[in-house]
């Protein structure tokens, strides 16, 4: 079997793939879809598991929709929410530590992947307790996803430079307020050297995986590495393309409701 039918969004699979994984039937206004979680991230499928079980995402709406990006539910204040309301920060009152199983899974279509507030409020990027999205994303071309490669190793070596300058803050504050340019001048070639040095330990690049991926069924790649993916949609992907292209207005809210209607887990015999 090619590494494309595996990672196609309902592409028949061996039971070692999937049959042995638990599995969840998502119920919606515009159809069913089912995903099967990953036993590598269990933390995040257990919740998952439990949220499901406890009827927590029944009556929940997809609350942010972007067409050729994802779609997004989860929060439980949608389940009243009228027309005006802005919905996305609510949550069950806990986060989830990352698990990160990158780069064996990424964000190609179909995955579903947690949702968390942004790294200058959570740095150690935890997911939110029940807000997931199931990506759509784009294909891209080769050319495409070499200029994004060169972007985000650019954005990789601006993180590693940042996380090493907050090592040297004081002295950084105290040569700024002495004007010591030739200090702070000498500072910034040290850390750059020093940045170059560590990204070269491990160089961003994208793994045949997922070039293929990308370059056939899509995805969207700058998310990798970024957000916990936990699962993929085995079947019914149809009707996330369905929710994808409702029409939206502010804040990314579909203008008709697109509600779960109820959630049920599939357990594998074996477990």
């Amino acid at each position: 079997m090619s590494v494309l039918g595996l990672l196609l969004p309902g592409a028949a699979q061996t039971k070692t793939t999937v049959d042995n994984r638990v599995k969840v039937e998502v119920k919606t206004s515009l159809g069913d879809f089912v995903v099967a979680l990953y036993d590598e991230t269990p933390q995040h499928r257990d919740n998952f598991v439990k949220l499901a079980e406890e009827g927590y995402y029944d009556g929940v709406l997809f609350h942010r929709v972007i067409n050729n990006f994802m779609v997004q539910a989860g929060d439980p204040s949608s389940k009243t929410a009228d027309s005006t309301a802005v919905l996305g920060e609510g949550d069950p009152g806990y986060t989830l530590p990352a698990e990160f199983v990158f780069p064996k899974y990424f964000h190609k279509r179909g995955a579903l992947a947690a949702a968390r507030t942004a790294d200058q409020v959570n740095p150690e990027r935890r997911s939110s307790g029940s807000q997931f999205y199931v990506v759509t994303g784009r294909v891209y071309t080769p050319a495409m996803l070499d200029d994004m490669k060169l972007r985000l190793a650019d954005q990789r070596k601006q993180q590693i430079f940042m996380s090493l300058a907050t090592q040297y803050k004081d002295s950084i504050m105290a040569m700024q307020q002495r004007q010591d340019m030739a200090g702070l001048q000498a500072l910034q070639q040290e850390l750059i050297a020093k940045t170059e040095a560590q990204y070269a330990t491990a160089p961003f690049d994208f793994t045949p995986e997922q070039v293929e991926a990308y370059t056939t069924v899509g995805g969207t790649p700058h998310l990798d590495g970024q957000y916990t993916v936990y699962g993929e949609v085995i079947e019914g992907y149809e009707v996330i393309d369905k929710i994808q292209n409702v029409e939206t207005g502010a804040h990314d809210r579909p203008l008709a409701d697109v509600k779960i209607l109820s959630m049920k887990v599939i357990r594998p015999a074996s477990r």
